[in-house]
């Protein structure tokens, strides 16, 4: 970075009235070097970005301090006797406004100190004898030499559409007090700086945030933990079993399970919750075969209930998503753990049986070790996934109803991931600025994972353990 404007320096202090005029009209430098192309272009880019910021940009970035002042009115209009609204702020558009229009001028003030320095290249070429390219020559080393470049562009705006403006205006609005009672345009919300971060830290009788959010923070950790494990090792054990020299019919087998993955999941889940749902067709069998009535007289369902609370009781519910996540995340893992499976090297069991290694010890010296140096980052992605599990959580206690009222009072439930509460604050109760705190931490978590869990398992070099 030191490098990068100190070069920049350079060209302005040794740089000719070619390449300084280039401060002024970005082209110059071009035309001065008969690129005549390249300095229309670059010329016009600068205007173009000069009346983007005037025009578009200018005004929000003006109101971002404040996220607007005037409030939306409506006034009646005694000549007319129609209603006409005042001249108002928006206070999204100003900061998804704001938020672009310094993107890009960090973007353009980049161009600027680029295109200075290509400007000062040109003119040492032009000094030393060399070559200087004509536009078709540069326009054919981006087909060819460059060419990374024309196909890294397009993903590249993508990302900063698509991912990066999204993220910073999702961060920035878990700074404001965007909620159902500050909603554009009929009301302005504003910057609150740390409030909602303490918030959701504070657990008083009128604020649970920090009451829920130790909790589902912990059961969201725990349910990645439960499900990433039970999947990935029945996926395993499933495969050796179907791989098994004695096991028959493997095709059948492995069909019966793959169709549990062609059945779109939301179908599925909504089918398995309506299932085992209080009045659903489990609940009637165990009632008739007296089970119910059994896990009465050991005390593991109230005396007040007709029903097994599968899934609406804390405790039930819990056990059984994992459960059921395990029926649709096995048959997955299977998959995968067949293809690895299959390319053992050969020699390394045989000699372990040679060396009178039982089937239980090679599965877990060789087997294990060669599953996990090969799966390791795709198990790190399985349980980042299953932090933002929306899926099988959401689909499978929609009619869960909690009984605990500093849960009701958040607005949230004993079986809810992180991001299944957000979504519910978001979707159902319009609260964006405590939902953008725990997407915050939300990543934060999954970051930390991540980096912590690479580090230790990809880190050193063990591909001539399995040579």
């Amino acid at each position: 970075m030191k490098k990068y404007f100190s070069d920049f320096k350079t060209a302005v202090k040794n740089g000719d009235w070619w390449t300084r005029l280039s401060l002024l009209v970005m082209g110059a430098g071009y035309f001065g070097r008969k690129q005549i192309v390249k300095g229309i272009l670059m010329t016009a880019i600068e205007i173009g970005a000069v009346l983007f910021t005037v025009l578009f940009s200018l005004p929000y970035m003006e109101k971002l301090g404040t996220l607007g002042t005037v409030q939306r009115e409506e006034i009646l209009d005694p000549a007319t006797l129609q209603k006409t609204v005042n001249d108002y702020d928006n206070s999204l558009l100003i900061l998804l406004g704001g938020i672009i229009g310094i993107l890009f001028l960090l973007a353009f003030v980049l161009l600027y100190i680029s295109n200075l320095k290509a400007v000062y290249r040109l003119q040492q070429m032009k000094e030393s004898g060399k070559h200087i390219n004509t536009f078709r020559e540069d326009c054919t080393q981006l087909v060819n030499g460059k060419f990374y470049v024309t196909l890294l562009t397009l993903p590249g705006l993508g990302v900063l559409l698509v991912n990066i403006i999204p993220i910073i205006f999702m961060v920035c609005i878990a700074f404001t007090n965007y909620d159902m009672d500050h909603q554009p345009p009929s009301f302005l919300f504003t910057w609150v700086e740390l409030r909602n971060f303490k918030e959701l830290f504070t657990s008083t009788a009128t604020v649970t945030f920090g009451y829920v959010f130790i909790r589902i923070l912990f059961w969201t950790l725990i349910w990645a933990g439960l499900a990433t494990a039970t999947t990935y090792f029945g996926g395993i054990l499933l495969a050796k079993f179907i791989n098994h020299k004695k096991t028959r019919g493997k095709k059948l087998w492995r069909t019966l399970f793959v169709v549990t993955i062609a059945i779109p999941q939301f179908v599925t889940l909504l089918l398995v919750g309506k299932m085992f749902s209080d009045y659903g067709i489990v609940n009637s069998i165990c009632s008739r075969i007296g089970l119910t009535g059994f896990l009465k007289d050991i005390g593991l369902v109230s005396e007040g209930l007709s029903y097994i609370p599968f899934l609406s009781k804390p405790g039930w519910a819990h056990v059984m998503i994992v459960l059921i996540n395990i029926w649709v995340g096995v048959p997955y893992q299977m998959l995968i753990a067949t293809g690895i499976l299959m390319n053992i090297p050969e020699d390394q069991l045989e000699s372990a049986k040679i060396d009178g290694a039982n089937e239980f010890q090679i599965f877990w010296k060789i087997t294990m070790p060669y599953m996990l140096f090969v799966t390791g980052p795709s198990l790190i992605t399985s349980f980042i996934g299953n932090i933002n599990n929306f899926n099988v959580i959401y689909l499978l206690t929609s009619d869960y109803v909690t009984g605990n009222m500093k849960f009701a009072n958040s607005n949230a439930k004993e079986v809810d991931l992180l991001v299944t509460w957000l979504f519910t604050l978001t979707n159902d109760y319009s609260n964006y600025k405590m939902a953008s705190v725990i997407g915050i931490c939300v990543f934060v978590i999954c970051a930390a994972i991540t980096l912590l869990s690479f580090s230790r398992m990809v880190a050193g070099n063990k591909e001539e353990e399995f040579q």
